[in-house]
């Protein structure tokens, strides 16, 4: 698992860190009972804080899609393989709205329409 951040972006580290992580989920390359990286590691690995990592591993487990546990770090939940599903789907979605001809802009209204 390779987690990137760019120190430039206007965006929040932890966010970046989580961000990298959810993607590494929705593609597969980590799954349910993955164990990630300990905090420290990441920090260490990124020369960033150990706080800013444990921020966004709260920020995954909020999401369900990470089980913090004390003494066996964070592990992917099984919640995860549910949200590799639906980014299969979002992207048959996409396909399909290109195929027709309908634009990103026009998608994302209908999916923003169509929620709870």
């Amino acid at each position: 698992m390779l987690i990137r951040i760019d120190a430039d972006s206007p965006t929040a580290i932890f966010d970046q860190v989580a961000a990298s992580i959810r993607t590494d989920i929705v593609t597969g390359r980590v799954v349910q009972g993955d164990r990630l990286p300990t905090a420290r590691e990441v920090a260490s690995a990124l020369d960033i804080n150990v706080h800013t990592v444990l921020r966004a591993y709260q920020q995954l487990r909020d999401e369900g899609l990470v089980d913090l546990r004390r003494g066996r770090g964070a592990v992917v939940s099984a919640s995860a393989a549910a949200l590799t599903d639906l980014a299969q789907e979002i992207h048959a979605l996409v396909a399909r709205a290109a195929q027709l001809g309908v634009s990103a802009t026009t998608l994302a209204a209908l999916v923003k329409e169509t929620a709870p």
